[in-house]
């Protein structure tokens, strides 16, 4: 194994935990790097399925919706902790996908027809929400104020949630990947990717793997619901959110398709330029901001094709390549 992926969380672990010291545990700031960290684990967790696969799945907004609805619900009407919401939200979006997933992929969508009914299913989701009084309805509904506790995962600040969403990038996607990449179900998967009638011919089980692909990055986008639910306080049926969906396709495309490291550093560092462009210039022109961000990934897009995994790749390739020279 690539010595580099060994490395990889060792080193992020002791980044990130770097963060709030330095941001003075400013509950602003470090509600913002929370966020650009639960972008970062679902863009991470898109490439099991987009940059290994070859899927470009767009329904990352419905399970990340569905996740928030059952750990918000859950501690809303029966006081159940989200200890245990967000585990039951994260494996609630898994049986989605596979309820989506298996008649999808029976029926041989692909390409551009799966991505349209894939981002379908958040717009029907947030119809379904929205007409469903019981449970969603118009209205906010809040999280009830229990005070500091850990048993309902209720902080005063936002440090807690932010080490939270560093655990869940780590663990559940960086780990998760590189475990993946390296095993029999990866390899699999990079063959469906590059020719899925080749890779049946030599007795791969497409849809079962594709599947299983579709499974573990839904699971773990619905892991990331339960917790921005805590940190936002109520649920809604807007939190069914499309851009979400699309946003996560886009960095993890510019970020290399399969690039273990690529996409969650193109993520935190596009997501953190746009969020200063909006507090910078979002006061002076409405959408400037946005407006910048798009040259930007143009400006990757253009000049940077295969993603900036592809650049990743080169570098580590020369500087090991540099230290094998001053060695001999």
């Amino acid at each position: 194994m690539d010595r580099r992926l060994i490395l990889t969380p060792l080193i992020s672990l002791g980044v990130l935990s770097l963060v709030p010291p330095l941001l003075g545990f400013n509950n602003y700031y470090l509600l913002l790097a929370s966020l650009i960290l639960l972008y970062t684990t679902m863009v991470s967790a898109w490439n099991i399925i987009g940059g290994f696969a070859g899927q470009v799945d767009l329904a990352a907004g419905a399970y990340h919706g569905i996740g928030i609805f059952v750990t918000g619900l859950l501690f809303i009407f029966y006081r159940v902790t989200p200890l245990i919401g967000i585990f039951l939200g994260g494996l609630v979006a898994a049986l989605l996908a596979v309820a989506i997933g298996y008649p999808t992929f029976r029926f041989g969508l692909r390409e551009v027809w799966y991505a349209l009914s894939s981002l379908a299913l958040v717009v029907i989701l947030y119809k379904l929400f929205l007409v469903w009084e019981s449970v969603g309805g118009t209205i906010e509904r809040y999280l009830p104020k229990v005070g500091f506790s850990w048993f309902y995962l209720m902080f005063p600040g936002n440090y807690l949630y932010y080490y939270l969403m560093s655990a869940l990038l780590l663990v559940a996607t960086i780990v998760v990947n590189i475990r993946i990449r390296y095993s029999k179900l990866g390899y699999y998967l990079l063959a469906i990717r590059e020719n899925e009638e080749a890779a049946e011919m030599l007795g791969i089980d497409v849809r079962r793997y594709k599947l299983y692909a579709l499974m573990i990055y839904s699971f773990i986008v619905g892991l990331t619901g339960g917790i921005f639910v805590l940190m936002l306080g109520y649920v809604h049926p807007v939190l069914f959110d499309s851009w979400i969906s699309i946003q996560t396709a886009i960095l993890g495309i510019v970020g290399g398709l399969g690039s273990i490291a690529g996409g969650p550093i193109i993520a935190v560092i596009l997501l953190a330029i746009a969020e200063y462009l909006r507090v910078r210039f979002g006061g002076y022109i409405p959408g400037l901001h946005q407006i910048l961000f798009a040259i930007i990934l143009m400006l990757i897009v253009l000049f940077k094709p295969g993603g900036i995994g592809e650049w990743l790749d080169s570098l580590w390739h020369r500087i090991t390549a540099r230290r094998g020279m001053e060695v001999a």
